[in-house]
């Protein structure tokens, strides 16, 4: 497994689209950007054939410290779930190339 990163798909973009580098990675930022706008107000992300990003709410909760095993209060907090698609669903069944 290797990482890609935004500069490498801005590339690979760029080269399928054969739009200058500059103009794709505005897009591309301005719709990531978007994305985190969008979670931040709550609203749900969906989409089709690739997945649902959702904003939940994390509830308060007592961890412990596994160290000292010490009571810890975790606050309530929010984060983003994932469900992923039919067609990414599809695609991560099939053997990695």
């Amino acid at each position: 497994m290797q990482t890609i990163t935004k500069k490498e798909m801005v590339d690979r973009i760029a080269d399928l689209t054969r739009n200058k580098r500059v103009v794709v990675k505005e897009i591309l930022q301005a719709f990531l950007d978007e994305i985190i706008t969008e979670l931040g107000r709550g609203n749900r992300l969906e989409f089709r054939d690739f997945g649902v990003f959702e904003s939940k709410q994390r509830a308060a909760r007592v961890a412990q410290n596994p160290k000292t095993l010490q009571r810890v209060q975790v606050p309530p907090k929010r984060t983003v779930k994932f469900k992923v698609g039919r067609l990414m669903k599809q695609k991560l069944q099939v053997p990695p190339e």
